[in-house]
């Protein structure tokens, strides 16, 4: 069974980083991307994920 993960990170580049890092370990799968905090609880009751990894400086609500 994988892990899934939400991914939460303002800046673009950073969050394709880290999406690419995390994609390879067979056992882990992105669920979703948001660059803000309102669009992360969307996301978050849409897809359930086991791990949020948010940066704690966001627009829209902060990563606490």
């Amino acid at each position: 069974m994988k892990t899934t993960l939400l991914l939460v990170e303002d800046h673009h580049l950073v969050r394709q980083g880290i999406h690419a890092l995390l994609k390879e370990p067979p056992e882990m799968e992105v669920v979703g991307e948001a660059a803000d905090g309102r669009t992360a609880l969307q996301l978050a009751g849409e897809c359930h994920p086991d791990v949020v990894i948010m940066d704690i400086s966001i627009p829209k609500l902060n990563g606490i």
